[in-house]
């Protein structure tokens, strides 16, 4: 049984940073990649980082970059979402996700993933 559970959500202000972090048990740690994931009340979700598990490579989407970086630790396995300088539109849902595909697959386009955590949610005030 594969399971993907996250933590480090949160309510803060504009600027400030966070680090959310994806537990995974069971078979995940066999996957390709992870990925993060999030959700705006109202909106699609929409892609934010992939990590490949293999070569470490990474992938975020435009909004992010310079802002966002996804790590690995291969002893948890976990997988880290540091946020810097938070903006408001970064108010969101946010899910961990693990899939067999390669994390420059998911960054083009992700469809479903093989594994989703439930989520947790950050606020970022104005």
């Amino acid at each position: 049984q594969v399971q993907l559970v996250e933590s480090g959500g949160g309510l803060v202000q504009a600027g400030d940073s966070l680090r959310l972090s994806c537990a995974a048990s069971g078979r995940a740690f066999i996957r390709n990649t992870m990925a993060w994931f999030r959700q705006a009340p109202g909106k699609e979700r929409e892609f934010v980082a992939a990590i490949a598990w293999g070569s470490g490579s990474t992938y975020y989407r435009d909004s992010v970059k310079g802002r966002f970086t996804i790590s690995r630790d291969n002893a948890g396995p976990t997988v880290y979402l540091q946020m810097n300088s938070l903006k408001p539109e970064d108010t969101a849902d946010y899910y961990c996700a693990a899939d067999r595909r390669t994390a420059q697959t998911i960054s083009r386009g992700a469809g479903d993933m093989d594994y989703w955590g439930k989520g947790t949610l950050v606020t970022v005030s104005s």
